[in-house]
């Protein structure tokens, strides 16, 4: 193969498409656009690790700059795709320049939704968690006694909340559904998190909404809340959410729908696009759904390296994430969407716990809070398409290797 690939969006996607093809010793030319000034790098330490000060940006890049040199691999940051001339097979750039591909790569992520400016969101000091560039706007920001209101209560907001925490600040949380963790975890989950965020000093708000933000000479100062209260706080993180960077696709008369639309070998309604990560609407189990997850980005982009380099191997998602949070761990294996019916089992040490999910009677998602054994038992059930025995799952006393004999 000797066309160019072009990949829009230089993510952990990305990486991994050009990592795999050169590991699959395909020669063909490679570029990569990127909008960000630094090379690819691990995102999910950012919010974690990189902000405490534990570890550096260096460690983060997955390789050095030279790797892309030595791979013939040519990768230009600080720039951006505005268009694709699908007819033409090219990408005119943000200064006007164009880039011919014979096949190419939408790897463009997603995108933090943003509070309106009509409520203050554009005040400064209103930030979300997403690229090195929040992170090191947060880490300016992250100094003890600082008071921090941070709304929404998905995985995102929770980690923000428990570093800022560690890092000595009066963290407030406030989320407008009934619980924290709504759309994606059972209550016995939300439970056990909400026990060790209070039990760290930040304070819950549920069923609490933002009515507006309140700012003093350009910056935030306070935060009016849906229950009457008024918050006198020194920064906001927001934290309610995502949405696929599809405008390229939409634009270019590619099917999207909450993403861009693919098929099961990551081809797009183009067969010379791909689409990979979290910007990629793919095909699971009957139903569309969209995977953020470093797995799922890593995964799907190496299936599409195999496809470019000639093989028709389909992608299977099987869905796994995990979540670090104060001395917690929780790993979840599996994808609970539309589950009915859950089980909460005891781990063997003090404060390890397992949720256990269902749909239908048939198990489809485990949820390992500092029970590596819970986990590695769910996923290999998962990968079998094995059934757990609701029997050994309700004795706390049985070892969870009964489940896989």
């Amino acid at each position: 193969m000797t066309g160019r690939l072009v990949i829009v969006g230089a993510g952990q996607a990305a990486f991994a498409l050009a990592a795999k093809l050169r590991a699959l010793k395909d020669e063909r030319p490679i570029t990569i656009i990127g909008s960000e000034d630094v090379y690819p790098y691990q995102r999910p330490p950012l919010s974690k690790k990189y902000l405490l000060g534990e570890m550096s940006f260096d460690r983060l890049m997955f390789r050095p700059e030279e790797w892309y040199a030595d791979n013939n691999v040519d990768i230009r940051l600080s720039t951006w795709a505005e268009d694709i001339d699908r007819k033409a097979k090219t990408v005119r750039m943000q200064d006007g320049s164009t880039l011919a591909y014979d096949k190419l790569v939408l790897a463009t992520g997603a995108a933090p939704r943003m509070l309106p400016a009509s409520i203050g969101g554009d005040l400064e000091g209103v930030l979300t968690v997403r690229d090195k560039r929040d992170a090191d706007r947060l880490m300016e920001e992250m100094k003890p006694g600082r008071r921090l209101l941070v709304i929404g209560g998905g995985y995102i907001g929770l980690e923000a909340a428990a570093v800022a925490r560690k890092l000595g600040l009066d963290v407030t949380l406030i989320e407008m559904a009934d619980r924290i963790l709504q759309r994606v975890a059972a209550k016995e989950t939300a439970d056990i998190m909400r026990d060790i965020r209070q039990a760290n000093g930040v304070s819950i708000r549920e069923k609490t909404g933002l009515v507006r933000l309140v700012g003093m000479d350009g910056r935030v100062a306070a935060a009016e809340l849906s229950d009457g209260a008024m918050l006198d706080v020194d920064f906001v993180i927001v934290g309610i959410g995502v949405t696929p960077n599809d405008r390229l696709a939409r634009e270019s008369g590619l099917e999207v729908g909450n993403g861009i639309v693919v098929d099961n070998y990551t081809r797009t309604s183009d067969r010379d696009i791909h689409a990979v990560g979290d910007c990629a609407l793919l095909p699971w189990r009957g139903q569309p759904v969209r995977l953020e997850s470093v797995q799922n980005a890593v995964d799907q982009a190496e299936t599409t390296a195999a496809v470019l380099a000639g093989s028709e191997t389909a992608y299977e998602a099987k869905p796994w994430f995990w979540s670090d949070q104060y001395e917690v761990k929780l790993q979840i294996a599996g994808f609970n969407l539309g589950y009915d019916e859950t089980v909460l089992r005891p781990g063997a040490r003090e404060g390890s716990w397992s949720v256990w999910y269902f749909r239908e009677g048939r198990f489809v998602a485990v949820d390992a809070v500092n029970d590596a054994k819970a986990y590695v038992a769910g996923k290999k059930l998962l990968d079998t398409g094995a059934e757990p025995d609701r029997a050994i799952l309700a004795d706390a006393s049985a070892d969870l290797k009964l489940l896989l004999s």
